[in-house]
Parts: structure tokens; sequence; C-alpha cells
């Protein structure tokens, strides 16, 4: 695994959860609102984490971490991911997975062998090529079969699991959130992210102001038309 950072302690990246972050190097997507932009595209400005020293922090704490998230960049990317969870559930915790979808191969061996415990799944836009390449920096093209095929997997397994878009003022409308939820439809979670105008890929967007919460409420209530459980994030 190349892991460029690593969080001891996150109170943050799994709701109800006490967790330890690894951020894993390099993504297939340049999303313009990617935070994380420089590990995506220039890992190797990161020093490496040796696995000796995640192993080590979560034996001496397992009484006190409950788990670990795996993000990145996109961790699927990573062909030794399995191995790298297998280590982990050998010492008992539970894995949290953040992932574009775009590997449903990875997604689904995860899965079948049990070596994750949740799931979240960024959806960038509504499933069109046209909003999906604007939004993720990149030309989807063929990657957009395979990120319909992660929803299917996640809609119809045994996992938990959330579905999750990062809301852009300028650029996702009400009509893109609702479309977003009738391809979603039938999901256990959905959730809406504030954009925060920090550290974006994109210069131009650190010019927009965050959602006020009653934009982001709004939002909520129209996707809940299709979906039971939906909520936002980014207060």
């Amino acid at each position: 695994m190349d892991i460029r950072g690593f969080i001891e302690t996150s109170f943050v990246d799994w709701d109800g959860k006490i967790v330890s972050t690894v951020f894993t190097a390099g993504c297939n997507f340049r999303c313009i609102f990617c935070y994380n932009y420089e590990l995506a595209i220039n890992p190797e400005k990161f020093k490496q984490v040796p696995m000796d020293h995640i192993m080590d922090f979560l034996k001496e704490h397992s009484d006190f971490i409950d788990g670990l998230c795996i993000t990145g960049g996109e961790p699927s990317l990573q062909n030794d991911l399995p191995d790298f969870c297998k280590k982990i559930k050998s010492l008992g915790f539970s894995i949290k997975l953040d992932t574009n979808g775009t590997h449903p191969e990875m997604l689904q061996k995860l899965i079948e062998e049990r070596l994750v415990d949740y799931v979240a799944m960024d959806i960038k836009a509504p499933l069109n090529e046209e909003k999906y390449a604007l939004l993720s920096g990149t030309y989807v093209n063929s990657l957009l079969n395979k990120i319909k095929e992660s929803v299917q997997l996640l809609l119809h397994s045994h996992l938990e699991y959330e579905f999750r878009t990062t809301v852009i003022p300028t650029m996702h409308s009400e009509e893109d959130i609702e479309k977003i939820a009738k391809e979603i439809k039938g999901a256990r979670l959905y959730a809406l992210q504030k954009f925060q105008p920090i550290n974006v890929l994109n210069s131009e967007l650190k010019r927009q102001k965050s959602q006020k919460d009653e934009e982001m409420e709004q939002l909520v209530q129209i996707a809940k038309k299709h979906l039971l459980k939906v909520k936002w994030r980014g207060k």
C-alpha cells in the first residue's frame, strides 16, 4: 500500500466512531473541488507512512480506536488493498472505505471477502457523461458504467454504506440532486456535504461561499422525495 498520510485520531471520518485514517496516493479523478488534490496529483511530495507505524499505533490504542478509515486519493487503485484490509482486520478493527466507485471489481472483492464494514461512495453528479466529466475533471466515458456498477453493488450488498455528494453552489442544481436521488433509489443513506471553499483544486471556486443551512435543508427535502434517509454535513 502506498500510504502518504496518517491521522492517528479522527472524530469526523466515520459517524459515531473514533478512528484512525490513512490516505492512499494517487487518484484517477481531478475533481475541481478536491481539497486533497496534491495527494491525488503529486503524491511524491508526501512521505510514505510505514505499515509498521500504523499497525503499532492501532495495537497500542485498541482500547480507544474503533476502526480505520481508508481514504485518498482513491484507495481502490491500490492492488494490495485487500491484503492491507486483512492485516487491519486481524487486529480486530472495523474498516471504512471511501471510494469514487470506479473500480467495482475491487469493491466486489472487498465485499465478498468481508474486508470492509462500511463504504462511503462519492456521487459527483447525476450519472451522465457531461455533468460527471465537469465535476470530476476527467473524461469519464467507460468509467461511468463502472460507477453505475458500484452503485448497484452497494444497493444489493449486506454492508452498511452511504452515497454522498459535495454540493457546489453554482454547479449543482436542485434538479441535479433530485436526479441523483432517483439514481440511487433504495439507498440506506444519502449524505449531502456542504462545499467548503478552502484549498480546492480549481482556484476560482475559492471565491464562492458555502451554502446556507436553509439551502442544505431544502436539498435534503428534495432528495427525500425518493429516499428514506438523507442528511447533510458541514455546519
